[in-house]
């Protein structure tokens, strides 16, 4: 008997759907399972050595060896180095003692005094007296090099001595008096301020004296009061005018001796000690200048600055 074998037709029952995703499950959690034991597998830290040998990695560039003893560092202690000597401290210049102007009076009569002058090798203020028989040729003088100049105005003393050509007096009216000071001021024309020669009766005349100033603060000047007189209303009223102004503290010379100036000069240092600065009137003698040569050395080495008269200017007063 032949047995015939029957052919499947699209209508034959297939596999059931519901094992497809279970397959699909088994295959991602596989996945997983592989991907966790491959991050976690241990792997070994190259060596120092196979680092430096790489190139591009920041290992590839070796450090220098430290050196040896000979060659440490010249002032870093043994033992690391954590403490470095302290650097030198230099010192700045000193606080000046204090400040010293010199003003030189009664010049114009001779040139010869006034090299000597020049050659004590600090700033000098020099105040030319506007008729001496020398002025013109004391003025060309000075103004060969920059010096501060003064004109050395002679006004009238209050012991009757004499002043010299031109001197102002009070009995001169407002306009005389303005005029004599211009045709002073004329014979000076370098000046850059004014004191008075002698003038204990014309600076003590605050009418007369204001006349003088009113030429002195047009031609914009400063003013140094000589204080020739316990009474001068100098200093005061130039401020008053708006004039920049100073005074005088100490005459070097007023006796004319070695040992007189040699303790005015002392006596110059102690006040600019305790007020900062001083201002000192001298004259072209030879006592004076044997003096100066000595102790000015002495006085810079101590610490005092000489500076110009015009330096200790006040200049806070304001016309009212």
């Amino acid at each position: 008997m032949v047995t015939r074998h029957r052919r499947r037709t699209g209508n034959a029952p297939g596999p059931r759907p519901g094992g497809r995703w279970i397959l699909l499950v088994a295959v991602a959690f596989g996945a997983a399972a592989f991907g966790w034991w491959w991050a976690a597998r241990p792997v070994a830290k190259p060596t120092r050595e196979q680092i430096r040998g790489v190139p591009g990695t920041a290992g590839s560039v070796e450090r220098p060896e430290r050196p040896s003893r000979s060659e440490e560092p010249v002032g870093v202690p043994e033992g690391g180095g954590e403490k470095l000597p302290p650097l030198p401290t230099i010192p700045g210049p000193p606080e000046p003692v204090g400040n010293l102007a010199l003003l030189i009076d009664d010049l114009g009569r001779s040139i010869a005094e006034l090299e000597a002058l020049d050659a004590l090798g600090i700033p000098v203020s020099w105040a030319v007296l506007p008729f001496e028989s020398q002025t013109d040729e004391v003025v060309a003088w000075l103004a060969r090099e920059p010096r501060e100049v003064l004109c050395h105005l002679p006004m009238e003393a209050s012991n009757g001595a004499d002043p010299g050509p031109g001197a102002l007096t009070a009995a001169m009216s407002l306009r005389e008096l303005a005029g004599s000071t211009r045709r002073a001021l004329a014979r000076v024309p370098t000046a850059v301020g004014v004191n008075n020669h002698m003038g204990s009766e014309l600076t003590a005349d605050r009418r007369a004296l204001t006349a003088v100033l009113e030429v002195v603060r047009e031609r914009d000047l400063f003013f140094v009061d000589s204080r020739t007189s316990a009474h001068t209303v100098g200093y005061e009223l130039a401020r008053e005018m708006g004039i920049p102004a100073t005074e005088r503290q100490v005459f070097l010379d007023a006796d004319g001796t070695v040992e007189g100036v040699r303790e005015q000069l002392e006596r110059w240092k102690a006040i600019a000690r305790e007020r900062g600065a001083a201002v000192a009137i001298a004259h072209p003698r030879a006592s004076t200048l044997q003096v100066l040569r000595e102790e000015i050395p002495r006085a810079q080495e101590e610490g005092f600055v000489f500076v110009p008269v015009s330096f200790l200017l006040d200049r806070s007063g304001a016309p009212q």
